[in-house]
């Protein structure tokens, strides 16, 4: 029997709260080890859920007996923690965005063709049966895929400093509409047609901090037009819907939860029937957990569901649709 990787969290916040309870459902890795700015924050953290070790993230990053780590901290900080601990030797799992800007994520991503070792973006609705199913039916069922429209959005509290603090690198863009967009890069690359992806168009409210609060814009991404939406500041719908020539896929909740992915969607087809598409659930973060043991583990330095070319578009979409605000 393979030995299961040693996993470290760096990062003490809700969303590493939520990945540490996902993995027992992971098959490849389990939580060994706990990183913080602050080692007594690491403490009570890897206390609470049941880690040996914990420290701050250099003297977690330093030992031998890390194989993953898993980076849940804020946008600002995803550059520094994911050079250092690809320097140390580990295999990376960054929550989304990768990078800030298009700088950081390509210096990431050299980084880690240079150490050799895989580093996959977060985004965990990339992960499990439905998304599985999803890639399948625009590769081929649904004809010729012509258009894609995704938001999300949710009115978040104004207390909230990541997300309203330039500083930060806070806004609706990187904390939400980074989704919308990959969404739209992946279904383009699923179909054999992302190239060249640029913004047609873009609309949006610029907050009295500076960060970017709601935007829309239209996007080409080699043919296959895509709108999408995102808000900090309202609730928009959770839906996705793909166009093509021999049917419409429509997914309610698309986006799925941290605990539990999307397991339901229907195809209208263009005779007026329609056809329900459903699969089973699964944990998604042990999935891109595994994921990334995998990679790992057979010496690749991707996931296939995340590819370094979707992330590099992905960022450098985000970038125009900010700047054409």
């Amino acid at each position: 029997m393979t030995e299961l990787a040693r996993w470290a969290v760096l990062g003490a916040g809700g969303i590493s709260g939520d990945f540490v309870r996902a993995l027992p459902a992971a098959t490849l890795g389990r939580l060994h080890a706990v990183g913080a700015r602050d080692g007594i924050r690491a403490r009570a953290f890897a206390d609470e859920h049941g880690a040996p070790i914990a420290g701050t993230y250099d003297e977690i990053l330093a030992r031998g007996d890390v194989d993953a780590v898993y980076i849940g901290t804020v946008h600002t900080t995803h550059r520094e923690l994911a050079l250092a601990a690809l320097a140390a030797g580990k295999a990376v799992l960054c929550e989304k965005p990768l990078g800030i800007d298009v700088a950081e994520t390509e210096e990431i991503l050299v980084a880690a063709q240079a150490a050799g070792l895989p580093l996959v973006e977060a985004f965990k609705y990339r992960f499990g049966p439905f998304a599985d199913r999803v890639r399948d039916l625009v590769s081929g069922d649904l004809g010729e895929i012509v258009e894609i429209e995704t938001a999300i959005g949710f009115a978040a509290d104004r207390g909230i400093r990541r997300l309203f603090d330039p500083s930060l690198a806070g806004g609706a863009l990187l904390d939400a509409g980074c989704y919308p967009v990959s969404l739209a890069v992946g279904v383009a690359a699923w179909a054999g047609r992302l190239d060249q992806p640029f913004v047609v168009s873009a609309e949006g409210v610029i907050g009295e901090t500076g960060v970017d609060e709601d935007a829309s814009a239209v996007l080409d991404l080699g043919g296959v037009r895509a709108r999408v939406s995102t808000s900090i500041t309202r609730a928009l719908p959770r839906t996705a819907t793909i166009r093509g020539t021999r049917g419409e896929l429509t997914i309610p909740n698309v986006w799925g939860s941290r605990a539990e992915s999307t397991d339901a969607g229907e195809i209208s087809r263009p005779d007026g029937t329609v056809e329900p598409v459903r699969t089973a659930t699964v944990s998604p973060m042990a999935a891109e957990a595994d994921a990334t043991i995998r990679a790992l583990r057979e010496g690749r330095t991707e996931a296939p569901e995340v590819p370094w070319a979707q992330t590099r578009a992905t960022a450098r979409l985000l970038a125009d649709w900010r700047a054409a605000l």
